[in-house]
């Protein structure tokens, strides 16, 4: 009898010329590192990275959060491969200085390994 095993399939693939990031847990990719917007932001467990957009990545109910920079609405996101939850998805910021914010990914570098060119 021959057992087969299923391989990985993940949503998407971002091209492997380019440097990206992958979910530290099942290496799902997550975002090209043409994406990331800054370095400097705080997770609920450490350093957090913002980026434009993501891949492979499901997105909870939003709901009210007063963050560090101020009350937002923001809605958890999640490997969608592994459903480990990495960060949040800003869906409307309340102060205008903020409102850059909009639509934006935060993930936490508690659970992104990067990949592809990083030397």
């Amino acid at each position: 009898m021959v057992k087969m095993t299923r391989s990985k399939t993940f949503q998407a693939y971002l091209p492997s010329c380019h440097r990206t990031y992958s979910c530290i847990h099942c290496r799902a990719h997550l975002a090209n590192h043409d994406e990331l917007i800054s370095k400097s932001f705080q997770g609920s467990q450490g350093r957090a990275y913002l980026f434009n957009s993501v891949v492979n990545v499901g997105c909870g109910p939003a709901e009210e959060r007063v963050l560090l920079t101020g009350l937002h609405a923001v809605a958890d996101i999640y490997c969608e491969n592994c459903k480990t939850t990495l960060g949040w998805k800003y869906e409307h910021a309340f102060e205008s200085s903020q409102k850059y914010k909009e639509g934006k990914y935060i993930i936490e570098l508690a659970h992104m390994i990067k990949d592809n060119g990083w030397n």
